[in-house]
């Protein structure tokens, strides 16, 4: 069986109050991810400074307006599991900067900011969704959102034909 690993995803203010969640979410489930852990809440301004503070390079200017606007509002927060998550999921979402994003991602289908407006207008990019970059940084995030119970193992029947070696008995 291939390694499964897990990443966060979170939908941010932009998305879930421009009722995206259910599109997005449903893109990550179409490829194969299984959620293991998902839910609403509205962030402190500490939380999303903790989230944020796991990127030490990020300069205390991006990380105020970062700070801000993920405390704005609700954001739903998602733990994936799957084959190569974390690089399946950065693909789905496309470039951090939207302009750059291809058509076919959600970034480049649903946004059409800037950093260049964000910059002119001193705040947050609003690219809709966060992704973790590495399996350390993953590990790091999920427990800015989630307690380890709030994660559930259990076995989907997809999973069997995305993983198992043997498909003999498929219908079993």
């Amino acid at each position: 069986m291939n390694k499964k690993e897990r990443t966060l995803v979170l939908l941010k203010p932009d998305a879930v109050q421009r009722n995206l969640v259910g599109e997005i979410v449903g893109r990550f489930e179409r490829v194969g991810l299984k959620i293991v852990a998902m839910k609403l809440v509205l962030p402190t301004q500490e939380q999303a400074l903790a989230h944020y503070k796991i990127n030490p390079e990020l300069p205390e200017k991006i990380l105020n307006h970062l700070k801000v606007f993920l405390s704005a509002s609700p954001v739903v927060a998602v733990v994936l599991e799957g084959n190569k998550a974390i690089p399946i999921v950065r693909k789905l979402i496309g470039s951090t900067e939207p302009l750059k994003s291809d058509i076919g991602t959600i970034r480049g289908d649903y946004t059409i900011d800037s950093y260049d407006l964000a910059d002119k207008d001193g705040r947050a990019v609003r690219n809709l969704v966060h992704a973790s970059a590495s399996e350390s940084d993953a590990e790091k995030e999920i427990k800015v959102w989630f307690a380890s119970k709030e994660l559930v193992n259990y076995k989907s029947v997809r999973e069997k034909i995305l993983y198992d070696v043997n498909l003999d008995n498929i219908l079993e």
